[in-house]
């Protein structure tokens, strides 16, 4: 079986820009080293799932406009710049399969395993989560290389952190782990 592991919207906008995101920049490491170890295995597969929003995009009505597609803010941070054989997908909705072809790319590579890692954990990572579960793939989210929205949490971000985490676990059988855990197993 081989995996993926998908990275979710770590751009310019989420990390730096208008949605900027302080807890984003603790996972930049941990993305770092999975996707580099991912790069030296044959059995796995390095996909980007980035917002590419088109200009009156539904989801602008609850996070105003972002990421759009062509925009330097679309761009993914250069730390975790994607290289030649890496995966790009860009979606226009919460999950990276949703009106994408991350479905084909998945049943080409024959992967039977997602490590979901990036922003943000009670969103875009828990409806990427779902429609890999729904789809019979494997899912392993990795807790210390996704966050929730800090500015929303009110102070409360390692509670909600822990929450959404829970809730992929519980629902969805994810198996959540650390970087280091995933690597060295």
């Amino acid at each position: 079986m081989k995996t993926g592991l998908i990275i979710l919207d770590m751009l310019e906008d989420f990390v730096h820009g208008v949605l900027a995101n302080p807890a984003a920049k603790d996972i930049v490491e941990p993305i770092t080293v999975l996707a580099d170890e991912a790069r030296r295995r044959d059995d796995w597969l390095v996909i980007y799932g980035n917002d590419a929003h088109r200009p009156g995009d539904f989801e602008f009505a609850v996070f105003g406009e972002h990421a759009l597609a062509g925009s330097p803010g679309a761009r993914v941070i250069p730390e975790l710049r994607p290289e030649a054989d890496d995966i790009i997908v860009p979606k226009r909705n919460y999950s990276a399969f949703s009106g994408t072809d991350l479905d084909t790319t998945c049943r080409v590579h024959d992967l039977g395993r997602v490590v979901i890692v990036g922003q943000h954990t009670d969103c875009c990572c828990r409806h990427t989560a779902y429609d890999a579960f729904r789809r019979g793939i494997e899912v392993t989210v990795v807790r210390d290389a996704t966050c929730v929205y800090q500015p929303a949490t009110e102070g409360g971000y390692e509670q909600h952190q822990q929450a959404a985490l829970a809730y992929l676990q519980n629902f969805y059988n994810a198996d959540v782990m650390t970087a280091r855990a995933v690597v060295h197993p």
